[in-house]
Order: C-alpha cells, then structure tokens, then sequence
C-alpha cells in the first residue's frame, strides 16, 4: 500500500506528503525489447571504479552541481546550468525580478537572455522567440491526468486574457499546455495556479516529466490497480509537494515516468525511463521494473527489465534510487547520448542495477516477480465513447479532441459540463483526448446531446480521426520543421474520402525528429522534414514511419519512406491504409453498393 510515510523520508524535512490509497490484481506479463536503431552493446567485464564515481555534489542551498574535474566537453545545456542555477529563478523568487525586465533588456544580456531561453524551463516557461517572441508556453503538471473543473477554469481565464495569442494543448503526457503567456504576468498566474492545486514546476528540461497513468483509474471495472495514489506521491516527491525537489533538478536530460494500472497499456510503460509494472511476489503486490525506454532524434529504445521488484510502499524510494543513479553517473556530453539508456548500455544492466541497489534506503533490491500481471492477449479496448464504470449507474464518457487544441472557450464549457454532469472531474489521456468520468446514466443521453459534443468533441470520431495525434508543429514550436495540427486534420480528412478503414488506425505527427508526437508508436507516423519538390523546390515534407505497436506486444516503428513531400501524402496514406491495414477504396464500396 503506497503511504504518505513511505514518501515523507525522501523528501526534506520542510515537506508535508501527500497521502495515498492502494490496490487490486490480475494476471498476465508485458514484453519490452530494444527496438530500432540498435543499442550498443552493453558494457563487459569490470567497470572501473572511477566511472562509479558520482559526477555531481551537493552545494549551499541545497544544488547538485557537477564537480570540477568532470567539466570538460560539456554540451552547452550543461554550461547554461553551471553559468547560474536555473531553479534560483524559483527557490529564490528571481522570477519576480525577471519579470519586470522587458525583453529588449533581457536580451541585451547573455544571462539574462538564456534566463528566458533555457532556465524558464525548470518553472514550466518555454520562450516561443522564433514564432511567438516574447509569448512563453506554460507546461503543467497533472499526475495521472486528472484535472478538476475549477483547475480548468483558471487555465481558461489565463488563455482568454490573450485573444488570439491564446490555447491550449493536451499534451501526449496527459498534461496541459497553455500558450501565449507573457513575462510580466508569469508570477501572478504562478500564484493562481497554486491557489488551485497547479504547478508548472520542473516541468521542462533536466528533470522528471508529468507521471503518467492509467486515465480511467478508480472508475475502471478491469483495471489492475488504481494508479492515482501512486502518481500522485511520484509528483509530490518529485516536485517536494511543489516546493521545488533540487535534489534531481539536474540530471544529464529529461526522464519520464508511468505506472502501469490497466491490462490496456494505455500508459505506454516501453517508451518511459521507468514503467511500473503491477506484479505480486510472496503474496504481496508491487511492482516489476522496466527501465530506460526513450525516443530521440538519433535513437529510439524500448524499455528493459531490470529483474527488480518493489513493494506498492517503496514506490518512491525506487524512483529516487534510480533517479540519483542517472543524476550521479549519468553522461553530459553529446546531448543526443544522454538519456538514462545510453547510461544503461555503458555500464551494463547488472552494474546499473547494482548503483540503485546502493542508493535504495537499506541497500536492498529484489529481484522482480517471475510474472506482471499484465495480461498479454488482452485486446486494448477504446475509451472514446460511452462505457460503464465499475460503481453501479455511472458511466464514463470519452471525449475525441481533435489534435489536442483547445480555445478558451472549450476549456469554459468542458467545466461546466463536467460540474453539471459529473463531479467536477476530467482525466486527460496520452493520445490528446479528454474523459469524463462519473456520469449518472440517466443523463448520459442529455450529456451527448450538448452543442460541445456534436460539433466539437464528438465521443464518436471517425475511426482515423480517432487515433490522430500530432505535436505542436511550426505554428508555435522553435524546433518544429512542418506546420503538424492543421495538416494532420487535412491529410486524415482527404484520406477518409478516398478510402474507408475496417478498424482504428493510429496516425501521429510530429514536426521534427525530437518526436513529441512519438511517431515511433504509432501505426503510422509522418515525421517533419524538408525535401525538393518535382520542381526542385524546397517544401514541407514528412519521413513515413510504419508497424508502431502500444500493449504487450510493443514495437517501435520502422521508416518507411523518406521525405515526402506533405502535398504528396494524401495519395500514398490512402495506398497505405488499403496494402497494410484492410482499407478499402472508397470507389469500390460504391460499386459494390
């Protein structure tokens, strides 16, 4: 049983833990491989004892800096970190002050520019300089996904204050995102997020990202676990109760984390740093670990077992052990080599194993569990839609949100309808759609007869608009190379009168090869590139990736084909779709008709 005992040890003594519940079981086991490109071999023989020597240290205020001797051929992120401590900007309210800066001053001033640039992130804040200058995105942090309508309501005024410049996105980490937000109101709306619950905290960059879980927990009648306890004492620890946790808020890059709570994987454990795996050992549940999923430009890696089982309780004893073991060893080179797998391939698993094992509480780590009780030939069911809920005469309602966008006033009628149908609650889920659960069933009918559900967020998509998903792209995003959102409506609505698909197809965008839009699990993906057109002219274009597989059986996607042109797309999904996915074209349903 997770407890707030169990999370008040590993945090400082200022903290007050939030509290927790536990538990069910089932049977079954999840498979997780290496996927393409390979991994390098991994590490044999002895490793030296010097690369076992932690690279960082504890410094005055409570920062890990890294030492002296290990501050050679560092990327420039590393440099920008070592300049000036970005989470200074929280802990010692320097956001006030940077706030009051106008831009033309802030960039005036390396300091003060890579302030805005690089160390906003650490508080949630990312610079839109390229598309949107002086306009930052706000990421938040929402454990499991669940939101309430009084949390959606604030994020609504902060976005309505900003016209056009203002939306929000569901982010593939059942997350927030809020753009157009300006410096000068970033403390106040800093403060309205906490009066509400929120925190935009050590959102980005160098730190842990949105614990991810099972979105219909609590309400699920075949859930394994309810994971929201123990998302919800991840992100108290991660953040110390959103006091700033400066503990791991320098490791060599970003690190994600899920607990898996439904035979569906809705929760996506291969592409995670640390995937939870609900497992009983000695009659007594936990968690088998797998460790070092990850997507990035030059490689993407599915996780691995690291035969170790925990205990519900040491949920976040675990986490931190495996956190502080990246954080001390981890590389800070080549920014394209230093998630926590590329760690993992160096010293090998056993030895990385044995650097947890160190650092957990009494020294000890069991082995995992001979068996998850994930079963493996469940079919993963769909959301979307109307579904009974395991407390008799409520229903959760799945709602499609098309590519993640949300204006200010969905996000107003959103709460209104969860106050007014439900209890005040939405779950946010990994594939950008939004669930409304707690539903009496009496009022289902009046639920789906609202204006928002028949023209906006339709709880029966068509099956590809329902599995589309896409990244911010060029409208906003700095790295993004192709315009994603309105392109991936686009394409999917031109197949969709070409060809007609016997089952969902998951489709996902993404506008560059940092793949937030995680092509690589995809059915299939389009990845933001630039190529020459037939008139040797340079246009948007897109590398197709195809075979991503989310459950038991997770593969991570091949290429396909590169640089295709987006102008060219509609006709080769269409051929797609009918040679590898049963579609038909919709020519011949006529003719058969």
């Amino acid at each position: 049983m997770a407890s707030s005992a169990s999370l008040q040890r590993f945090l400082p003594p200022s903290s007050h833990a939030a509290t927790a519940s536990s538990s069910r079981r089932r049977t079954g086991r999840a498979r997780a491989a290496v996927s393409m490109p390979p991994s390098s071999p991994p590490a044999t023989g002895e490793v030296p004892a010097e690369r076992l020597e932690p690279r960082v240290e504890e410094r005055e205020g409570g920062y890990w800096v890294l030492k002296e001797k290990y501050r050679t051929g560092l990327n420039p992120q590393e440099k920008v970190k070592l300049e000036k401590e970005p989470m200074g900007l929280f802990m010692e309210d320097g956001i006030k002050d940077l706030a009051k800066i106008p831009m033309e001053e802030i960039d005036a001033a390396k300091l003060t520019k890579d302030d805005v640039d690089v160390r906003l992130k650490w508080l949630g804040l990312f610079h839109r300089r390229k598309h949107q200058y002086g306009r930052f995105m706000m990421r938040l942090k929402l454990p499991n996904g669940v939101t309430t309508s009084e949390q959606t309501r604030y994020l609504a005024s902060v976005i309505e204050a900003y016209g056009a410049d203002g939306c929000a996105d569901v982010t593939t980490r059942q997350n927030w995102q809020i753009r157009g937000v300006t410096l000068p109101d970033v403390p106040a709306i800093l403060d309205g997020l906490r009066a509400v619950g929120l925190t935009s905290l050590q959102s980005g960059m160098d730190n842990v990202r949105n614990p991810v879980g099972n979105p219909l927990a609590g309400v699920d009648p075949h859930e394994i676990v309810d994971t929201r306890p123990y998302t919800n004492l991840l992100s108290s620890y991660i953040t110390n109760n959103s006091q700033g946790n400066t503990t791991i808020t320098n490791l060599p890059r970003k690190w994600n984390v899920c607990v898996i709570g439904s035979h569906d994987l809705y929760e996506h454990p291969h592409i995670n740093d640390l995937a939870y795996m609900p497992a009983v050992k000695d009659g007594k549940f936990g968690f088998n670990l797998l460790v070092g999923g990850f997507i990035s430009p030059k490689r993407w890696a599915e996780a691995l077992p690291l035969d170790a089982w925990v205990a519900g309780d040491d949920v976040v004893p675990v986490c931190k052990a495996i956190l502080e073991a990246y954080r001390d060893l981890g590389f800070r080179g080549n920014r394209q080599k230093t998630r926590m797998m590329w760690l993992i391939d160096e010293l090998g698993m056993e030895v990385f194993r044995s650097e947890v094992e160190k650092r957990m509480p009494n020294g000890v780590l069991e082995r995992a569990a001979a068996e998850d009780l994930v079963d493996k030939t469940w079919e993963r069911r769909d959301y979307l839609g109307v579904h009974p809920q395991k407390q008799e005469g409520l229903s959760y309602v799945g709602l499609h949100v098309p590519v993640g966008r949300l204006q200010a006033a969905d996000m107003f009628e959103l709460a209104r309808l969860a106050d007014e149908y439900g209890t005040g609650e939405l779950r946010l889920t990994v594939e950008q759609n939004i669930v409304l659960p707690n539903v009496s069933n009496e009022r289902v009918d009046a639920l789906l007869a609202e204006p928002l559900l028949r023209q906006r967020f339709s709880p029966e998509p068509s099956l590809l608009l329902k599995g589309l998903v896409a990244c911010t792209g060029n409208q906003f995003c700095g790295q993004a190379i192709i315009e994603t959102k309105a392109r991936a409506l686009q394409v999917t609505r031109e197949v969709e009168k070409r060809v007609s698909v016997p089952r969902p197809v998951r489709m996902h965008w993404t506008g560059c090869p940092n793949s937030c839009g995680q092509v690589q699990v995809a059915d299939i993906g389009f990845m933001g590139c630039l190529t020459k057109d037939s008139d040797g002219k340079i246009v948007e274009a897109a590398d197709i990736f195809v075979g991503g597989r989310v459950g038991s059986d997770s593969h991570l996607a091949d290429v396909y084909k590169k640089s295709v042109p987006c102008k060219d797309l509609v006709p080769i999904v269409a051929d797609l779709l009918v040679e590898r996915f049963g579609a038909v074209p919709r020519e011949r349903e006529e003719d058969e008709e």
